[in-house]
């Protein structure tokens, strides 16, 4: 079966990374046809917009996109492509699962725990307004819709999965409407789950346990705000952001992306770590019900790893982008 696919390479360190994925992903096996559309800075150099619309209209033709990092100016210029794409295609879940892997360096070991953060409201809604010259406002927008359907994501993925427990992440204890009514909201859903566990943490103290024993954590869900900064933190637990994959699904649409930054500064060095955008390749494979494929995948990625001699820089190696991506691909197509 063929798939046909929006890709985006992005900006920065994206079309390095994004080639080297989608290398890959090719070398698997599965049926792709890519269409290559731009966004982000590359796309404001040439068209004057930073989201074309024949972006968005790409995206919801294929149903499925792979895109690159893209670089979000801080303080002042364009709002973020992310977060436009997110509400334009009502991408609601975003899903970022964190593991420990061979040879990637972490403080821990045992850690296997997916992160499901509401993607279209909340303080990233983005209203915001001046009051007189010296006072700022941004509103915090939490509803019921947008909370239970990530709540039944999370306990969906819990149960396909095999997942014991789902822990809702929240600070219901200050802000009691907002987060009061995402918590409500968690422990409504969770009633249609009752084989899976279901508690909640206030989100200082789950930033405490999560750095102090992860390994007791299973699916987490979360408000867009608070979800956004513990996907970091959780990264930092296994290895960094090189090894981060993530995925935005709405009800008929997603679209898969590395959880790290465009990191300009590496941009045609190819130097960077290729693993995030690699795998999230891997989810989107199965989003497309390729699971052997991306299993595949997984699998030489664990042998490259393990094999230790093509690793880049931030691995502990001195392989470049590309080099790393052409072992996996060899490994791949000898299995």
């Amino acid at each position: 079966m063929q798939h046909k696919v929006t890709l985006i390479p992005g900006d920065g360190i994206g079309p390095e990374v994004v080639s080297a994925a989608r290398r890959v992903l090719e070398a698997s096996g599965v049926n792709l046809e890519w269409e290559v559309v731009e966004a982000g800075e590359t796309a404001l150099k040439k068209c004057g917009e930073v989201l074309p619309q024949e972006v968005i209209e790409s995206i919801r033709r294929n149903k499925v996109a792979l895109k690159g990092p893209i670089t979000t100016p801080v303080g002042t210029g364009f709002r973020s492509v992310n977060v436009a794409l997110r509400q334009e295609l009502e991408l609601y879940a975003n899903v970022r699962p964190f593991r420990n892997w061979p040879n990637v360096p972490s403080r821990y070991q045992g850690v296997d725990l997916v992160i499901f953060r509401e993607n279209t409201e909340d303080l990233y809604a983005g209203i915001e307004h001046m009051v007189g010259e010296d006072a700022a406002e941004s509103i915090k927008i939490i509803t019921r819709k947008g909370s239970q359907r990530i709540a039944r994501a999370a306990f969906e993925y819990a149960r396909k999965n095999g997942r014991r427990r789902v822990t809702a992440g929240h600070k219901a204890n200050i802000m009691k409407l907002t987060d009061g009514l995402f918590l409500r909201c968690f422990y409504e859903i969770a009633q249609e789950y009752p084989e899976i566990e279901a508690d909640d943490r206030i989100i200082d103290n789950l930033a405490l346990q999560l750095v102090q024993k992860p390994e007791q954590y299973d699916v987490l869900v979360l408000p867009n705000l608070y979800g956004d900064i513990l996907s970091d933190l959780c990264a930092g637990l296994v290895g960094g952001l090189g090894v981060a994959p993530g995925a935005n699904l709405g009800e008929d649409v997603a679209v898969f992306e590395p959880i790290h930054g465009s990191a300009p500064k590496y941009a045609g060095q190819n130097k960077v770590n290729p693993l995030a955008t690699i795998l999230s390749g891997v989810m989107m494979l199965e989003y497309l019900g390729e699971k052997e494929a991306a299993e595949r995948i997984r699998q030489a990625i664990v042998q490259v790893l393990q094999d230790g001699r093509y690793l880049t820089y931030d691995l502990g190696g001195n392989a470049s982008t590309q080099e790393m991506a052409d072992a996996i691909v060899k490994q791949l197509t000898s299995m």
